[in-house]
């Protein structure tokens, strides 16, 4: 068997019913004697440009060991699955677990400051000057 990492992309309309297409993969996955390593729901965001006029969707990361018949059905499943608007099927060389870039960065706090001066600094040195 051969490790996959799967990225799929979702119409933005279609949100609430991304659980049971997750569902419904890994049933395929697991019927057929494979594993998945890595589930990654990362939520709507924006496209690098619009795909069928849409602007965002919602994208899932996946990494798969499984074997050619079970990622020939998977890749039916997409292509003939009407809510899936792209999908990208890369061979790995081995499995893996660990968290992505992008779920990483999701997890990061939010406690960088802003570079420059912030309107409030700008306010006090207005007033300042004026008391001259």
């Amino acid at each position: 068997m051969r490790h996959y990492e799967i990225v799929f992309l979702v119409h933005p309309d279609q949100s609430g019913q991304v659980p049971s297409m997750i569902q419904r993969y890994q049933s395929i996955i697991k019927n057929g004697q494979g594993k998945l390593h890595r589930l990654e729901d990362w939520g709507r965001r924006a496209l690098a440009y619009p795909i069928n006029k849409l602007h965002k969707a919602h994208y899932v990361l996946m990494n798969i060991e499984c074997s050619d018949a079970v990622l020939t059905e998977i890749k039916t499943a997409f292509r003939f699955n009407d809510m899936v608007i792209r999908n990208l099927i890369v061979r790995r060389d081995h499995a893996i677990t660990g968290q992505s870039p992008m779920a990483k960065k999701e997890n990061e706090p939010n406690g960088r400051e802003k570079k420059g001066r912030s309107r409030e600094d700008d306010d006090r040195s207005d007033r300042d000057d004026s008391d001259e």
